[in-house]
């Protein structure tokens, strides 16, 4: 169906090739259903921003809107004083807020290169005792004022520069709040980094690294990331290919896209959950992309034809399945 470094960190990966969207958004647990769309989400004023600790709650709603949008903040004229701006240089990241945009560029900081940054070009980065596939966070109370939880509101954006928008995701936390993963790996900000470009928190306890655009750890080799077997995944299996119930452990997640091929061009919808989920818009997807297998089903309520694939569908048509999805089913 035919139908985003500081301020400006260099792009450092380009869209290119498709590597292991089914993380994109793993584990975008008990939220229900997320809409991303090309534009939307509001402007952020200060007294909007959520205090993690105080004013999160969690979200029952069955629904929530965020927008990936391509370029910086600036290119995007997000509003002075907002976002990641609102955290200035100097001032250390110690209280966990939900903020109305976060962006996410691949750049350089240190001897981090590629790595992802904020707006404010602060290293973001991954922790090893987290898991990516399902996606979890075990980053909570002092751990996540050490290293607060990068938080996106409902309804709020997503700037992506470098980074692939296939490779963002979202997850709810413990305590009720949306954080932002990248490859599946929730992703964080050092307190001790105090200004753009520090990279302090890099191997702190042999547990935290930076964060590369695909999720991977920044400053080691791929050798050292097999030796340690927490950063490099096992290839994710064809999902085109015969069913196989058992390739995979069940998704917890997934990212349906209008247009084949994971296309930037068009609208795309993600769900989360246990069970049977129906799609907000069905019958409009042409390719899948999921942290693992499910069940997909051409009526809502997981009713009438189905099939169970593994992993991402590049071209749902290859299984007979182009627009005919209305229903997921996890687990």
């Amino acid at each position: 169906m035919n139908n985003t470094t500081g301020t400006d960190a260099s792009s450092g990966t380009a869209r290119g090739t498709y590597r292991r969207k089914g993380v994109l958004l793993a584990s975008f647990a008990a939220a229900g259903a997320l809409l991303l769309s090309a534009c939307g989400g509001g402007d952020e004023s200060g007294p909007d921003a959520k205090n993690a600790g105080s004013e999160a709650t969690r979200d029952t709603s069955g629904s929530m809107e965020l927008a990936l949008k391509s370029g910086t903040a600036r290119q995007n004229k997000a509003p002075a004083n907002t976002g990641d701006w609102a955290n200035p240089p100097g001032k250390p990241a110690t209280k966990p807020v939900q903020r109305k945009w976060v962006q996410l560029s691949a750049g350089r900081a240190g001897a981090l290169d590629p790595v992802v940054v904020n707006g404010s070009g602060f290293t973001l980065y991954r922790f090893d005792n987290d898991t990516a596939s399902p996606s979890k966070s075990n980053c909570n109370d002092a751990c996540a004022t050490t290293w607060p939880p990068v938080l996106v509101n409902p309804g709020g954006k997503i700037f992506v520069q470098g980074v692939e928008r296939s490779q963002v995701g979202v997850i709810t936390r413990d305590d009720g709040t949306h954080q932002v993963t990248i490859g599946g790996w929730p992703v964080y900000r050092f307190s001790k980094d105090t200004e753009p470009g520090d990279t302090n928190g890099q191997g702190v306890g042999g547990t935290w690294f930076g964060v590369q655009p695909d999720g991977q750890k920044s400053g080691l080799s791929a050798g050292q990331e097999q030796e340690d077997g927490t950063a490099t995944d096992a290839p994710t299996p064809d999902a085109s290919a015969p069913e196989n119930d058992a390739q995979q452990a069940p998704a917890t997640s997934a990212i349906l896209f209008d247009d084949a091929n994971f296309s930037d061009n068009g609208p795309a919808q993600g769900i989360a959950g246990e069970g049977c989920q129906d799609l907000a818009r069905p019958e409009v997807t042409s390719s899948i992309s999921l942290d693992g297998s499910a069940k997909i089903w051409s009526g809502p309520g997981c009713t009438g034809a189905s099939k169970v694939i593994n992993g991402d569908v590049a071209d749902l048509a290859t299984i007979g399945f182009d627009n005919k999805i209305s229903s997921v089913k996890f687990g």
